[in-house]
């Protein structure tokens, strides 16, 4: 069968390529043509787009950028409609994939969505399109099964996170030969996860990297996302006790003893690998009040959302300050509260159900009508 898959972020390159190796392996006869990233590309098919030439968070930076988002509404259209997929499939971004799927639907195309998008924190009123528009949904979080069908009445399929299959897979690395081949010594490592975009990064890497010389007896590492180049993060890389990688993220986060991480998926990939960490987020100011009003949620991070309590400390926009920082990090590397962090984390992975969402997702999505 032919698929056409749309993913517009880094987390949805990791679990479109999961999601393909999956769908090939129950399909030996899988022809792919999707929007997505470098793992994506690593598994085969056609790329159409790079996500990084996708990316626009916050309101205000998707107004500046609305002619852009609009040509590559156009010409996804058109690209589908030329492809003739048997599977249309989104994963994630849904500002984007919403647009296309409603086309796609008045077209008989059939529409899977992969990992959902999160109407529970906000615009719960995009439930009148996805029931109107999309035939098959897959949910990854424990709770969204719940609120889609109880609440709104729309089955769903449960399938458990992806990120279990993608850290299941994951072979540690050797820690002595990873500092080695990175230039790093045999101190513990703070990992500085900054997120994927430009935007986030700047805003927020530059904090991150205040507190470094407070902590001798720790290196910092920044992880560095694919889709930058080393010349964008070398800004901030501005003390001998600030160091860098690049698409090594599993990597790093296996070997480090804390992490400052930006809100996102990224938050869940930390717990995940037992590593304490403080959650962090600063942007746009314009985007940040008016997120402020209409997004209904206690937490800004899935380990926080998935428990349902704070499990990790969040510093968001002013919060998120030198000052703060240092105070979180601190308790984070004291012995007492980081048992009580792994003791949550282990919790966390009980509610998230085992590893074979791919497989499971892949499973419905060929066999669906």
């Amino acid at each position: 069968m032919k698929y056409y898959i749309i993913a517009g972020e880094a987390s949805g390159d990791l679990h479109g390529a999961n999601l393909m190796k999956s769908i090939v392996k129950k399909d030996s006869k899988a022809e792919f043509r999707f929007w997505g990233g470098d793992r994506m590309q690593q598994v085969g098919g056609t790329i159409v787009k790079h996500y990084r030439d996708l990316a626009f968070m916050g309101f205000w930076e998707v107004i500046t950028n609305l002619k852009t988002i609009l040509r590559n509404i156009h010409f996804c259209k058109k690209d589908i409609e030329n492809y003739q997929p048997d599977k249309l499939i989104f994963i994630d971004y849904p500002g984007f994939n919403m647009r296309i799927a409603k086309w796609a639907k008045q077209q008989k195309i059939q529409t899977n969505y992969y990992i959902s998008p999160q109407i529970w924190a906000w615009k719960e009123n995009r439930i009148k399109d996805i029931k109107r528009d999309i035939d098959n949904m897959y949910v990854i979080l424990p709770f969204e099964k719940d609120f889609y069908e109880k609440k709104h009445q729309f089955p769903v399929h449960f399938v458990g996170h992806p990120l279990l299959d993608a850290i299941t897979q994951y072979q540690k690395t050797d820690e002595i030969t990873f500092k080695k081949e990175n230039g790093l010594d045999s101190r513990p490592i703070i990992a500085l996860l900054p997120g994927s975009r430009k935007q986030e990064i700047a805003k927020i890497l530059a904090i991150m990297t205040s507190i470094t010389e407070g902590y001798r007896d720790y290196q910092f590492v920044i992880a560095g996302a694919p889709s930058q180049e080393f010349s964008f993060y070398r800004q901030f890389i501005n003390t001998e006790n600030i160091h860098f990688v690049s698409g090594k993220t599993y990597d790093l986060l296996s070997i480090s003893t804390a992490a400052i991480v930006t809100s996102g998926t990224a938050t869940l990939e930390t717990a995940l690998f037992n590593v304490p960490e403080v959650v962090c987020y600063k942007g746009n100011w314009l985007s940040y009040q008016i997120a402020k009003r209409i997004i209904n949620l206690k937490y800004i991070s899935l380990v926080n959302l998935i428990m349902d309590k704070p499990v990790v400390t969040e510093l968001i926009q002013n919060e998120f300050n030198k000052t703060n920082l240092k105070t979180e990090l601190d308790k984070i590397l004291d012995n007492n509260h980081r048992e009580k962090i792994l003791k949550d984390y282990s919790e966390l992975r009980k509610k998230l159900g085992g590893s074979g969402a791919s497989d499971r997702t892949a499973e419905l999505i060929i066999n669906s009508k």
